[in-house]
Formats: structure tokens, C-alpha cells, sequence
């Protein structure tokens, strides 16, 4: 018999949930991203696969693309934001090392390459470069479990 919602009393809270009805299809599907500069979800991404390719040669940024879309399926990367990330991550080494040679994005007769300096400096830089991204992404994702509305409002 349905409840008479004239007689039945509301308290607050869900209380129990029922089975779920069988065949039911999961409800974990992830919407499609479209990476964007100046984000540190896109950044981290794009610092994970660069920390992983071959030192000392220049790499078509185009591959990179290729990758990252291949990679991460639910995401949209373009050209144009993989090299803001490079660009950011060359004025980075700039600023802690004083010289170009770590991080080197050029024209080649393919299409834009980078190429990442093949010393032990490296690899300890690009950890922090990434740890820094995660953390952001972290504080991103703080504010918004804080935001308790669709509109943004706290």
C-alpha cells in the first residue's frame, strides 16, 4: 500500500536506502573534460606524461598531444594548452635555475618539439613542479566539497 503522505510524519535526513532495483545501471560515469590552460588538473596531467618521456631529444609537442589523449580518454587536449603548460614549466626552470637548457620548446621541420635536459636535476624538479599541481588540485577540490549550492555559494 503507498504511504498517505497526509499522515505520514517527515523527519529530516534520507534515513535507510532501499536495494537498488535490479538492473539498475551504475551512475559512475564521468563527463568529458576539455583540458584548459591555467588548470591544475590539466597541468598535472601534462607534467605526469612529460616527467616520463626520453631526456635529451626534442619531442614533437604534437605526440605529446596524441598521448595525453590516448591516455585520458574522458579528456580533450590540444595543442595549444600542452604548450602553455610547457611554456610554464620552461619559465619555472628559468626562474630556479637561470638558464634555458632544462626545458627547450622549438620549431622543428615536424612542428613545435620539447626537449627536457637529460641530467639528475631533472628529475627532482619535475616531482616538485607535479607535487605543486596535486596540491592546487587538492585545495580546488576542498573549496569546491565546501560549496553546498549549484551557484557557487558557500
Amino acid at each position: 500500500m503507498p504511504a498517505d503522505s497526509s499522515t505520514a510524519s517527515v523527519t529530516p535526513g534520507l534515513g535507510t536506502l532501499r536495494r537498488a532495483p535490479e538492473g539498475l545501471p551504475e551512475a559512475d560515469l564521468r563527463p568529458p573534460v576539455v583540458a584548459e590552460s591555467n588548470d591544475p588538473f590539466t597541468t598535472l596531467r601534462v607534467i605526469h606524461l612529460l616527467a616520463r618521456i626520453e631526456r635529451g631529444r626534442p619531442v614533437r609537442l604534437d605526440d605529446v598531444v596524441a598521448r595525453l589523449n590516448a591516455t585520458h580518454l574522458d579528456w580533450i587536449f590540444s595543442p595549444r594548452v600542452v604548450a602553455d603548460v610547457a611554456v610554464r614549466l620552461q619559465a619555472n626552470w628559468l626562474a630556479d635555475y637561470r638558464n634555458g637548457s632544462g626545458i627547450v620548446l622549438d620549431d622543428g621541420p615536424y612542428g613545435t618539439t620539447i626537449a627536457i635536459e637529460d641530467s639528475s636535476r631533472v628529475d627532482p624538479w619535475i616531482v616538485r613542479q607535479a607535487e605543486r599541481e596535486r596540491a592546487e588540485c587538492g585545495e580546488r577540490l576542498a573549496a569546491f566539497s565546501r560549496l553546498d549550492r549549484a551557484a557557487g555559494e558557500g
